[in-house]
């Protein structure tokens, strides 16, 4: 039997529209929509006082305002948005090393080995909420269970603020009542089909066979069993053991300027190789994914001579892998590294001076970046400044650690 496990979903309760509200008191306790604001804008958060309108994210901008005309808004800062995450995943670090970061935003920690020393999870997760707050002034949900699905779900419960407890006796009963669009994996239409066949809740499902959910919904929907009953082994995987590190960004609007979409490229790179400078790692292989306004995902892949942490070489590597493809309008890119050796001292230097050169640049920028936020520094791709791709270029960020 597999031992028990404690497990936190950490989610930033509306976390670009709160960090809007923290920095400009005038927008403290008023609608906040953070996103586009031409004819094509969307929303990339809204604020809990703009969701009692029924705004939300990745809804057109339009509609969000024609549901709440007095709501402010406000062009998204996603460098700043970057450093208070950077923050936040530093400080769940401090609680476990197992830090599983989800998107900019949330990320799971699996607190299982540091019960003896800093006590059970709610007491835990109620002082990483503590801290977040105290340093940072925001606000965050935290679900606890005994594995990452259930932990996620809890995490929404009780929003904003929340800390939400599933014990693992008697948990398949209290998902019973959860409707089954809760799901993971059931979009709407796959809801619409359990539901015409009676499934509308977790209770229905445990009802259920693994082997005629199979037969009803194809082989994929086995799965579902399992979580119904609030069963799911996957571990936590925090930077430090894990295969591949990345960023990737979804675009509420696709990207038709192909300079725009290497400046995005470009902030990716440099998350990535700065987190392989903080872990002493260094990457083998590099991974660009991209997926065009037809939803058609390319990944291109290339090993590297000599594993590395340079930005440069990381930047050459992935900018050449996005070139190679063919451009057309692009909703998503992302850049990953993988197959990774530890950093280690070279003891038979060259004094290439170009390494060291381009070493001292990444100290500096990480050394800045570190003391003054992500905002304070960054690099150009070509004449187009990352900024101004950001804000034209809102959406949804993930950050991946396995």
């Amino acid at each position: 039997m597999p031992l028990s496990r404690t497990i936190l979903h950490v989610d930033m309760d509306a976390f670009f529209a709160s960090v809007e509200q923290r920095d400009d008191p005038a927008l403290r306790g008023r609608p906040v929509l953070v996103g586009g604001q031409g004819g094509r804008g969307v929303v990339a958060a809204a604020s809990y006082e703009a969701r009692r309108f029924g705004c939300r994210s990745a809804m057109p901008m339009a509609e969000a305002v024609r549901r709440c005309p007095d709501a402010v808004v406000v062009s998204p800062s996603f460098a700043r948005y970057e450093a208070d995450s950077t923050r936040i995943m530093e400080i769940l670090e401090t609680a476990s090393p197992l830090v599983e970061p989800l998107s900019i935003d949330e990320a799971f920690v699996d607190v299982t080995g540091s019960l003896r020393l800093l006590g059970n999870g709610p007491a835990i997760a109620a002082r990483l909420k503590e801290t977040i707050k105290d340093e940072l002034g925001l606000n965050a949900s935290v679900g606890i269970a005994p594995c990452k699905f259930v932990a996620k779900i809890a995490s929404d419960l009780e929003k904003p603020d929340g800390l939400t407890v599933f014990e693992e006796e008697g948990l398949a009963g209290r998902l019973a009542s959860l409707p089954i669009g809760r799901m993971w994996g059931i979009g709407p239409k796959s809801e619409a089909r359990f539901q015409a066949r009676g499934v509308r809740t977790f209770g229905d499902l445990q009802t259920w066979s693994a082997e005629s959910l199979v037969a009803s919904f194809g082989a994929a929907a086995a799965r579902f069993h399992d979580l119904s009953h609030g069963r799911d082994e996957r571990p936590v995987v925090g930077d430090r053991t894990a295969k591949s590190v990345g960023h990737e960004q979804t675009f509420g609007v696709d990207l038709s300027d192909p300079q725009e979409v290497e400046a995005v490229l470009l902030r990716h790179v440099e998350r990535v190789a700065a987190r392989l400078r903080r872990r002493n790692r260094h990457a083998k292989s590099i991974v660009v994914k991209i997926r065009d306004g037809e939803f058609v995902t390319n990944t291109r892949s290339k090993t590297l001579d000599d594993p590395t942490d340079r930005t440069d070489i990381l930047w050459k590597t992935a900018r050449s892998l996005f070139r190679e493809w063919n451009f057309r309008p692009v909703r998503l890119v992302g850049m990953s590294a993988e197959r990774f050796e530890d950093a280690v001292p070279n003891l038979f230097s060259t004094g290439d001076e170009e390494d060291a050169r381009n070493r001292r640049l990444d100290a500096t920028t990480d050394a800045i970046r570190g003391r003054f936020g992500g905002e304070a520094i960054a690099r150009t791709a070509a004449s187009f400044p990352p900024d101004q791709a950001r804000a034209r270029s809102e959406g949804d960020e993930r950050r991946s650690g396995d």
